[in-house]
């Protein structure tokens, strides 16, 4: 009996280390705005994110990616912005571009970890700032973050906890 009790411990274990686990903190909405087909959305780029001296190459186009993703089941019109840009550079680009709204991503953390071996969990942290491209004001912004479970069996990465929650922040807009 006291095998069995340790061995259902150890496999409950494993289970509970096997999942993913996010947070959604939303600091500001406005929730009115609702995104409709005809809204043209431009989603600036971030800059790649890095833990300590490792930069992670491509991980802000993965980000804009992800929220692309989730925009374009219902809009017609979401371009990603082609380099970084800081904050006041994308809006004024929306606006000559006579987008309806800008989303603002910027990776705040981002660790890619050898989960599988090591028992360090891959992490994620993104903001997330929509804008109303032509009134300028901020109509939802908050942080999304994203750890990885510690039984991965490999091939994990921080852009594989993103669209979860991503799609929890949109979803009220859409």
């Amino acid at each position: 009996m006291k095998k069995q009790i340790l061995l259902l411990s150890a496999f409950l274990s494993v289970i509970v280390g096997c999942a993913d686990s996010h947070s959604l903190n939303v600091t500001k909405t406005d929730s009115n705005v609702q995104l409709s087909p005809s809204n043209a959305v431009y989603i600036a780029l971030s800059q790649d994110g890095q833990y300590g001296s490792h930069y992670y190459e491509g991980s802000g186009q993965m980000v804009s990616q992800t929220i692309k993703g989730e925009l374009v089941a219902t809009l017609n019109n979401v371009v990603i912005a082609k380099t970084p840009e800081d904050y006041n550079t994308a809006l004024n680009f929306a606006s000559s571009r006579k987008f309806d709204y800008l989303v603002y991503p910027t990776i705040l953390h981002w660790e890619d970890r050898a989960t599988e071996w090591s028992a360090k969990a891959d992490k994620v942290k993104v903001k997330m700032v929509v804008v109303d491209v032509k009134s300028g004001s901020i109509v939802k912004s908050g942080i999304i973050e994203g750890k990885s479970g510690l039984a991965t069996f490999g091939g994990d990465k921080p852009q594989d906890l993103l669209p979860e929650p991503t799609k929890e922040f949109l979803s009220s807009m859409l």
